[in-house]
């Protein structure tokens, strides 16, 4: 095809959309293609982009065309805008692809123009959606309590742990999700309390608050040039915070036995106190006593002990292997 031909032929221009962005924030480049063209098409008569471009003086017009009926309102060198979508346009294109693989028919030129790009993180709006709509219509989803998910907020951080202990980034990927969608889960939960309900939103507010004022050095004036000066600045933001009476405040004491005694041997070493050991020589002692050693030499007991677990488990699979 000569460039005669091809310039007869016209141009096509698909206009991608995300959902995820405020309708009518559009890029320069598909403004300026919008009022650049002939024609301007969208079978969607609710598209959400529609009003906006109304509102700016692009005329839209309801067609679902096939790609014969597109390459014909091409002809002699116009120019037409398909606005795409939520499903896309799987079968036009496909029909434009059939019909440019035929050789019979002078195709008018494709572009696919993204008219918005998703920001970082706009994929957490489908999440918190969905959760809507699981929440409102699933049988099992509707009736769940904070008390009732608890069980499962533990399991996934466990196998989260799990999975960064193996090394598994696909698993890793996975799990995330899982934890993920429990935080998701509990704050639409809490969206139906009548005496005290909150959002995802406020969830998040939340904890982007706590994060810039315990980040001075990032978001304030103050210095941190190492990774001890920016715990400093987190304990010392962290105590103003709360405002506690006592330096056991905060830590749960439904962990992991060996990860509570760290915790505790933690707060007592940053705070400088002198806490003699519980007089005793049971195995309760002597593992207490073991704990806060490791503590002290920069060990997580937890950590430990898990590790040489595995080993062990590993062990006894080989044990189990090798016998008759």
């Amino acid at each position: 095809m000569n460039d005669t031909t091809a310039a007869a032929a016209g141009r096509v221009i698909l206009l991608t959309t995300s959902h995820r962005v405020a309708p009518g924030l559009l890029s320069w480049p598909a403004w300026q293609a919008l009022h650049g063209a002939d024609e301007v098409l969208c079978a969607d008569a609710g598209h959400p982009q529609l009003p906006y471009l109304r509102e700016a003086g692009v005329a839209v017009t309801q067609a679902s065309p096939t790609a014969e009926d597109l390459v014909a309102a091409c002809a002699g060198g116009r120019t037409v805008l398909v606005v795409a979508t939520a499903e896309g346009e799987r079968p036009l294109t496909d029909g434009l692809a059939r019909l440019a693989g035929s050789g019979r028919v002078a195709m008018p030129e494709l572009e696919l123009l993204p008219a918005s790009y998703d920001l970082p993180g706009a994929r957490l709006l489908d999440l918190v959606q969905v959760m809507d709509q699981i929440r409102d219509e699933c049988p099992w989803s509707s009736r769940q309590t904070h008390e009732g998910l608890a069980k499962y907020a533990i399991e996934e951080a466990y196998e989260l742990v799990e999975a960064i202990e193996d090394g598994d980034r696909e698993e890793l990927r996975e799990e995330l999700g899982d934890v993920l969608l429990q935080v998701v889960f509990h704050a639409r939960i809490a969206e139906d309390d009548a005496q005290e309900p909150f959002s995802v939103d406020d969830v998040a507010a939340g904890i982007v608050e706590k994060l810039i004022h315990r980040h001075p050095h990032v978001f304030g004036d103050d210095a941190a040039d190492t990774p001890e000066d920016v715990k400093a600045h987190w304990l010392r933001t962290k105590a103003e915070e709360k405002q506690r009476t006592s330096l056991t405040e905060g830590i749960p004491l439904a962990q992991p036995s060996l990860a509570l005694a760290a915790k505790l041997a933690s707060r007592v070493r940053t705070a400088g106190l002198n806490v003699p050991l519980p007089p005793g020589e049971d195995m309760g002692h002597q593992l207490l006593t073991l704990a806060l050693t490791a503590e002290a030499q920069g060990i997580d007991p937890e950590e430990a002990l898990r590790k040489t677990t595995r080993a062990y488990r590993d062990a006894v699979r080989a044990a189990e292997t090798a016998t008759p």
